[in-house]
């Protein structure tokens, strides 16, 4: 069997060393905010190339956090795109605001600049979540121009992106605020839900640090509306283990990636994102669009190869939001994938001969 994804075998790649910060997590007594997530959030932050980060609970609520952070309320509207995990959008709702849907560019599945300028013609944004997804980046230096053009505060979620760069500058580092879920499938997983939010700015951190433990300045004192998000103190031990293998792992990613390409590029109705030359893609993901989508898949896990759809329904045509009014401009490219969009297996166990064994029995069934 050839899986998608194999978040156990990332945990047997460093199995001594987690075993052994696990238990020296438990033997320290201290259970909650203490030594592993100091240092796990200075650790990441100078990985990343930011001042400040602050481990919480999850991605979701990472995203909740910075919203709340950066003064998103009730009545607000948050621009993102439609073809994301629904926890972009999930923690928009949470935060008490509305998002609007931006379109995604045809060829890299990121958030298209053109169309973000359509949006705010016709809406008034407080913010944009920038999605950098399958482990590509957006067209920052774009969506940046347009976002201080019109005085509109920046969110990347990057859940999806753990080291990934435009040219030496890397993904969090870029907005207002970064923000990454390090659920166990990502590049960077913890055995766990987890999560953590990077920035430069001393007063955001200082906002979300509050807004992280129920609004607490001194304790058991609420000076504003906060959540209960913290770091587990155990996933922040196995987080520092694993980050410290975070570059070979993402360059194993690669090296699978190009095996794919190789092989797959000789398939003219196999179309696969394009690789913007001055990017690092980490790909967490590794997606193809065809027609013959659900073919395909079916095809190939009666050889046992097992792969993915990531996503097979966009979240403005999803049943929670269907109802709520929330696009307002065109779509196109965001619904004409949602079909045909798979994902082929990809995590760094898995052998070089695998993957060539995924790409030519892939070429086979086309």
């Amino acid at each position: 069997m050839i899986n998608q994804c194999d978040p156990k075998a990332s945990y047997l790649s460093h199995e001594e060393e987690i075993d052994e910060a696990i238990k020296s997590a438990l033997l320290s007594g201290s259970y909650i905010l203490g030594q592993n997530v100091s240092l796990f959030e200075k650790d990441f932050a100078s990985y990343i190339g930011v001042n400040y980060g602050l481990g919480v609970s999850s991605g979701t609520d990472a995203l909740e956090l910075a919203l709340r952070a950066i003064g998103v309320g009730n009545s607000d509207i948050v621009a993102t795109v439609s073809h994301t995990a629904v926890a972009t959008v999930s923690a928009i709702r949470r935060a008490g605001a509305s998002p609007t849907f931006v379109d995604i560019d045809k060829n890299t599945f990121t958030m298209s600049p053109e169309s973000l300028q359509s949006v705010i013609d016709i809406v008034d944004i407080k913010a944009i979540i920038v999605v950098h997804i399958y482990g590509q980046m957006a067209d920052m230096p774009s969506i940046l121009k347009i976002a201080k053009k019109h005085n509109i505060k920046v969110v990347e979620d990057c859940a999806q992106a753990h080291g990934a760069a435009i040219e030496d500058k890397k993904a969090g580092s870029w907005g207002d605020i970064g923000c990454f879920s390090c659920y166990p499938t990502k590049n960077l997983g913890a055995i766990g839900d987890a999560g953590i939010v990077v920035t430069n700015s001393s007063s955001l951190i200082s906002k979300l640090k509050v807004l992280r433990e129920y609004g607490w300045k001194e304790r058991y004192i609420s000076d504003v509306n906060g959540i209960n998000s913290r770091l587990d103190e155990i996933q922040a031990a196995i987080l520092r283990v694993k980050l410290k293998y975070l570059d070979s792992d993402n360059n194993k990613r690669i090296e699978i990636a190009n095996i794919y390409r190789t092989i797959i590029c000789k398939r003219d109705s196999l179309i696969l994102p394009v690789k913007n030359i001055n990017m690092t893609h980490v790909y967490h993901q590794f997606v193809i669009i065809n027609d013959r989508r659900d073919e395909i898949l079916s095809s190939l896990k009666k050889i046992n190869i097992i792969c993915g759809i990531h996503y097979p329904k966009p979240v403005h045509q999803q049943k929670a939001y269907t109802s709520l009014g929330y696009q307002s401009v065109s779509l196109v490219n965001t619904n004409y994938i949602s079909d045909k969009i798979f994902s082929l297996p990809m995590h760094p166990a898995l052998s070089f001969e695998d993957a060539t064994i995924v790409a030519n029995e892939l070429c086979e069934i086309i």
